[in-house]
């Protein structure tokens, strides 16, 4: 397995993304810069986190029209895993990768915390070593992490089982306390009908060390492990 990450100017999580790839999964990881047009070689792509062109215009629209986001729509057409954190979630949106939009937080205040998320669908490339109900404590940062989906849109989701995430108390009960954005649903990640294209805004590469605070993370890069042995 080789796994690369998209580097976008502007991008601040790359780094910590390749680290966790490379030094605690184990995984061979190259950075792609958004300009290249071809990810041939590669069984897994990370969008890191970060705030891609200064998310001028809006969070996430400038970096999916680069070049890269072609080579990305391709690879996710054959089945490779694709993840978006946070920013890079923001460009799956934007691209069209994934449904729905990412707006202001309710308040319209920035988040930096650790949150409890529910795992709704295990049935992913990046969840697939959690059960369905695992509750995991992960760390958000972000400006622009409020899901917002039309009423048709949410149907989709939840008669698809396509809500990966939600945000949710220590016991996994979603309810308004524990939602830190406004998010619709407390929706926190969503993922492809197929399960090989995910979206999230908190950060799994921040607590996959317990130096970090949390090591619950590392379900995400054990979950893209097992499908070598699939």
């Amino acid at each position: 397995m080789r796994a690369a990450v998209v580097v976008f100017p502007g991008s601040n999580c790359d780094a910590d993304a390749h680290h966790v790839l490379s030094e605690i999964a184990g995984i061979p990881t190259d950075f792609v810069w958004h300009s290249e047009t071809e990810l041939d070689g590669y069984d897994a792509v990370v969008l890191p986190g970060g705030f891609s062109h200064g998310d001028y215009l809006r969070s996430g629209a400038l970096a999916a029209t680069a070049p890269v986001m072609g080579a990305v729509a391709r690879a996710a057409a054959r089945g490779i895993a694709v993840l978006g954190i946070c920013n890079g979630f923001q460009v799956l949106l934007e691209s069209g990768l994934l449904p729905g939009a990412l707006l202001h937080n309710a308040g319209v205040a920035f988040r930096c915390e650790w949150v409890h998320l529910r795992v709704d669908r295990t049935a992913t490339a990046f969840t697939n070593a959690c059960a369905e109900g695992d509750v995991l404590r992960l760390p958000i940062a972000h400006g622009d992490g409020n899901y917002h989906a039309s009423p048709d849109l949410l149907a989709c989701l939840a008669d698809e089982g396509r809500v990966v995430l939600r945000y949710s108390d220590a016991d996994g009960a979603v309810a308004p306390a524990a939602n830190p954005n406004g998010s619709v649903g407390g929706i926190a990640g969503i993922c492809n009908e197929a399960g090989n294209v995910v979206g999230l805004m908190p950060h799994p590469e921040r607590a996959s060390e317990s130096v970090l605070g949390g090591t619950d993370g590392r379900v995400f890069w054990d979950s893209l492990l097992s499908l070598v042995t699939a």
